[in-house]
């Protein structure tokens, strides 16, 4: 503590944000195994169910965005917490994703008897050349963009920044959409053998992280048109940059290991 009573932590107020998060996924994660197991399915159950994480999900920005901006409590040791929380945050993240490749490169490499090859005899897997190739140069293009807008906030260029990051969010949307078509006419589903299970979890989580990071942009979006950020001052959107550059890189591996690895044409 400081000699004048004051000390540069911020010692945050009870809150109802973990606890909703905590519901919201524990709803999501129970709705996708009851699906899997063809016991209940209901899109508009979906639906409510995102918008309930979603919701809780803004709740918890804007209060955290409130006590910098507003209240002032971000000091420079706050700051510092922050972006080491978020780093921590993708670490976990890579270990997550780091389990789908472990399961993916074990049945691939050494295909069981059951299995005889890779993909399974008789699975037509997704063409590598196709959708997922146009997603991947829209994803590619994002990372680009998103660097973009933070060098253009870094300068001062509030209309560079504002426009480069609308430019990321459209093709974070784009991708969801070509994500959605690509399992609508996919010709395999989950329960096709360990290829269907380890594709559809890999490129779903892969696919709902995009959803999150849209929607952290936005936010920013959002935050950026009402001047919240500053030359010096903008965690909250380096820490949006830092997950959606880590989207892209994940799915950059996905592409390779998953669609291309996989597919007739290797």
């Amino acid at each position: 503590m400081l000699k004048n009573g004051f000390f540069p932590f911020h010692i945050v107020d009870e809150s109802p944000w973990p606890l909703y998060m905590s519901l919201g996924g524990y709803m999501l994660f129970t709705y996708t195994i009851l699906t899997i197991n063809h016991l209940s399915y209901s899109f508009y159950i979906l639906v409510l169910i995102l918008f309930f994480v979603f919701s809780s999900f803004y709740g918890w920005m804007r209060d955290v965005c409130s006590e910098g901006f507003l209240q002032g409590n971000h000091t420079t040791l706050v700051q510092t917490g922050l972006k080491t929380g978020m780093v921590l945050f993708i670490i976990s993240e890579v270990l997550f994703f780091f389990s789908f490749f472990w399961s993916l490169f074990y049945y691939s490499v050494t295909p069981s008897v059951e299995i005889y090859s890779w993909p399974p005899t008789g699975l037509e897997s997704v063409d590598p050349m196709g959708v997922p190739l146009l997603g991947t140069l829209i994803l590619i293009s994002s990372g680009i963009s998103i660097t973009w807008s933070h060098h253009a906030t870094m300068h001062g260029d509030k209309n560079g920044a504002l426009t480069s990051l609308a430019l990321t969010i459209m093709m974070g949307l784009i991708f969801s959409v070509l994500q959605f078509t690509e399992y609508k006419e996919c010709s395999f589903t989950i329960s096709d053998s360990v290829f269907g299970s380890i594709f559809f979890l890999s490129t779903g989580f892969h696919g709902f992280h995009v959803l999150v990071g849209t929607f952290m942009l936005i936010f920013c979006f959002i935050r950026m048109y009402f001047n919240h950020f500053s030359l010096s001052h903008h965690v909250g959107y380096e820490a949006a940059i830092w997950y959606w550059h880590f989207v892209d890189v994940v799915w950059i591996f996905l592409y390779i290991c998953m669609y291309w690895w996989g597919s007739p044409l290797n």
